[in-house]
């Protein structure tokens, strides 16, 4: 599958989208910025546009547009706590360094 989720996230999703009330499962996608080249951005999809990629994990229909694939392919995506933290985090085979502050990859 070129794109996974864990138990954590999917049980996150899910639990999100039956709060929010809407949406048909999380986009993910890459924009470039930081100091590294790239971020990775996650929302809860309300739609698919045409050329959007999908795949389904664990119950949950998982978003892709075209261009982001080529660098999302392969990535596992948890939702993890740490401390008073949490949030989702990217396990991509395709990142080759990331940033000293964490927010921003390259490949």
């Amino acid at each position: 599958m070129p794109i996974s989720l864990t138990d954590s996230a999917a049980k996150h999703v899910k639990t999100y989208l039956e709060r929010r009330g809407k949406g048909i499962g999380v986009r993910l996608g890459v924009k470039a910025t930081g100091c590294s080249g790239m971020a990775y951005t996650i929302e809860y999809a309300d739609q698919i546009d045409e050329g959007d990629h999908v795949f389904e994990d664990k119950g949950v229909r998982v978003v892709i547009n075209p261009k982001s694939m080529v660098y999302l392919e392969g990535t596992e995506l948890d939702f993890a706590r740490e401390g008073l933290s949490e949030g989702f985090q990217f396990r991509n085979p395709n990142e080759k360094d990331r940033c000293g502050c964490g927010e921003s990859f390259n490949v």
